[in-house]
């Protein structure tokens, strides 16, 4: 099937694993709380700070990329302002026909102004819970677990992953870091990974977004990680062979050899990893050329563990219904790939097996069932 509508699909049931909380604002709420904490922006124009976010992510350059999350961050280092933005971030989320989200966060970047880790972490839970209580109240109900990160540039992720076990019950499902890869690998964190196992508490790692493959293999074989935060440089494991003139069909056309995994690839798999894959936000940072070019076809068609997801909404310009319809757009899929990768992501959250179940026979095949008949 091809071309089905946008609006259609912000209908179907969705389920985002890699979505950060400070790359998701809304603009007028930035222009709102800068003034409030007196922070100056480039513009107080809610139109035109939202096409700010757009250009200055697109740009090419990391550091008018990283002046974007300098704006987010500076306006979310109060209860209040933590409190809004995951409230609305739910609300938003929700509006998009998200039913299960697993936002991530760095509490130790909201200290600025005072609040301790712990206070962090009970505003934006706060804030989920009115959220949540309000989509279900207007009909879209939405499930929201939280991911803590550390950065991974930083010296603080036992502290982090002691906070995240600490706060298991009420609303974190698991840990992350991330950050820059080159020069800042996994194995830094060992400690904090070898605590998580210990403790039996799921776990992602930031890998194979920019660096490569070394950053993979230790993520899983050293770090120990579920799952894989972008993931995307797999394919520099795969061999794709292209069609050679001479290798002639008996119907006149030509044949490749199949794609040819590496052992890491392989593994990869073969273990289900998944993979958190961000379509726009890996063509912005130049992991893939282009949407068409993306190596997420590739991985569908290997039967890789892929999941799709929006990364930073805010800079990106994005939300799930928007991935997905570039997806439909691209290569032709339909309701059955969306499906795939909708099941993919819910086998592969941080919830226990029988709540997964729930939501994918009770919410997930039925709506997807309609769409499909």
């Amino acid at each position: 099937m091809v071309g089905i509508a946008h609006s259609d699909i912000v209908k179907a049931p969705k389920v985002l694993l890699h979505d950060h909380l400070d790359g998701g604002l809304r603009p007028a709420t930035i222009v709102e709380l800068a003034a409030a904490v007196g922070h100056e922006l480039p513009t107080t124009d809610p139109g035109r700070l939202g096409e700010w976010f757009a250009a200055a992510a697109d740009s090419g350059s990391l550091e008018r990329y990283l002046e974007t999350f300098a704006h987010t961050v500076a306006v979310m280092q109060t209860e209040q302002g933590l409190h809004r933005v995951a409230k609305e971030c739910a609300l938003d989320l929700a509006a998009d026909g998200v039913v299960y989200a697993e936002v991530r966060y760095a509490p130790e970047q909201h200290l600025e102004r005072g609040l301790t880790l712990d206070r962090v972490v009970e505003a934006v839970h706060a804030g989920f819970r009115e959220g949540c209580a309000e989509a279900a109240a207007l009909g879209t109900p939405i499930r929201v677990g939280t991911l803590l990160t550390a950065m991974r540039h930083a010296a603080r992720s036992q502290e982090i992953a002691e906070l995240a076990v600490r706060y298991r019950d009420t609303g974190v499902v698991g840990f992350d870091i991330a950050g820059a890869e080159a020069g800042f690998p996994p194995t830094r964190h060992l400690d904090a990974f070898e605590y998580l196992q210990r403790e039996n508490f799921h776990f992602t790692i930031h890998a194979g977004e920019a660096f490569g493959l070394p950053s993979i293999w230790q993520a899983i074989q050293w770090c120990g990680a579920d799952r894989l935060g972008h993931g995307v440089r797999i394919v520099d494991d795969i061999t794709v062979t292209a069609a050679e003139p001479s290798a002639v069909t008996t119907t006149g056309g030509t044949h490749a050899a199949p794609p040819v995994l590496g052992r890491l690839a392989a593994y990869v798999r073969d273990k289900r990893i998944p993979l958190e894959l961000c379509p726009s936000s890996n063509v912005q940072t130049g992991a893939a050329p282009s949407i068409a070019e993306h190596p997420i076809k590739l991985l569908h068609d290997l039967r890789f563990r892929v999941t799709v997801n929006t990364d930073n909404r805010l800079m990106s310009g994005t939300s799930m219904s928007r991935e997905m319809t570039l997806l439909t757009e691209s290569f032709g899929w339909g309701w059955m790939e969306l499906q795939w990768l909708t099941i993919n992501a819910m086998k592969s959250a941080f919830i226990p097996y029988d709540e997964r179940l729930v939501l994918i026979n009770e919410v997930i095949k039925p709506a997807y069932a309609k769409l499909l008949s």
